[in-house]
């Protein structure tokens, strides 16, 4: 068992149940490449050929060992599948896992899961974190907010969230740089740039400028959240999020040394589900998530 190469086995389950490579790299969502680097490296392991000769030029044809193998794969993975989804459907009806990033977890949803327990001290709430809209099914997430351009294909995507983007400094920094108020000022400052797109510098000097803001000096962080840090230890001006600075603005441990200019971005975050759920937990959170951004609106 320490030695089954399972993910290989899958993939060799699914080009035989679809008759093909191509057609396995699409139902797994990898490259062509990828499946057939582990039908090489199954082929290693098991001492034996998988595929005809001669079916790279007519397409890829199992052996009739490789065949055998396929179909026993394939039944042991659906009964696993079964049983799975049995597991799933077992839990607690008061369950419900959410999906998000790091940064957003981190700044905003987390300090609020407080109100929701109170709220609905019932609620069993689970919190995945994670970069990308991942598979649903394998992860087990009810909903995931996500921040970006959407909708995404495929998914149940409903506009949540606006936001607005504006520079941040801690005091400190703010006080050594000369307290720089106005938006020429903002051309010799030391700027921290967030990886994301979505907040890039370059829409703030679309809309405010100044021209001569250099873009493309200052480290590039990866998130959101180690912006805001950066910023909070005096390292340079942050393009931040509203969402996700607000509290440290409030607190006074950021600035915003521009006032109340900001960049406005409407449908910045969204709800994302994969399919409807008629489950009350999961439709308590989604409403309980709507109140909470209705009540913290954008200025």
């Amino acid at each position: 068992m320490k030695e089954l190469p399972l993910n290989a086995l899958r993939v060799l389950a699914l080009a035989c149940e679809h008759g093909g490579v191509r057609a396995a790299a699409r139902e797994l969502g990898i490259s062509h490449s990828s499946v057939s680097r582990h039908l090489t490296e199954l082929e290693a392991w098991l001492g034996v050929p998988l595929s005809e000769p001669g079916s790279g030029r007519r397409g890829w044809s199992p052996t009739a060992q490789a065949a055998v193998l396929g179909k026993a794969a394939m039944a042991g993975l659906k009964e696993i599948a079964t049983a799975a989804a049995a597991v799933r459907e077992a839990r607690s009806p008061f369950s419900v896992t959410i999906s998000t990033t790091p940064s957003f977890a981190a700044r905003w949803l987390l300090p609020r899961l407080p109100l929701l327990a109170r709220a609905y001290p019932r609620i069993e709430l689970s919190v995945l974190v994670n970069q990308h809209l991942e598979d649903f099914a394998q992860t087990g997430a009810d909903v995931a907010l996500r921040m970006g351009a959407g909708p995404w294909p495929d998914l149940i995507c409903e506009p949540w969230m606006d936001d607005a983007l504006y520079p941040v400094m801690s005091p400190a920094c703010w006080e050594q740089a000369g307290r720089p108020a106005k938006l020429k000022d903002l051309a010799r400052l030391h700027l921290l740039h967030d990886r994301d797109p979505q907040a890039g510098w370059d829409r703030w000097r679309r809309q405010f400028g100044p021209a001569a803001l250099d873009l493309h000096h200052g480290p590039r962080l990866a998130s959101s959240d180690l912006l805001l840090r950066a910023a909070a230890q005096g390292q340079g001006v942050a393009l931040a999020r509203h969402r996700l600075a607000a509290d440290d603005v409030a607190a006074g441990s950021l600035l915003r040394p521009f006032g109340a200019l900001e960049v406005r971005v409407p449908n910045a975050y969204w709800i994302v589900r994969r399919s409807p759920s008629s489950r009350h937990a999961v439709t308590t959170v989604m409403a309980w998530l709507k109140e909470q951004a209705a009540g913290d609106r954008v200025s």
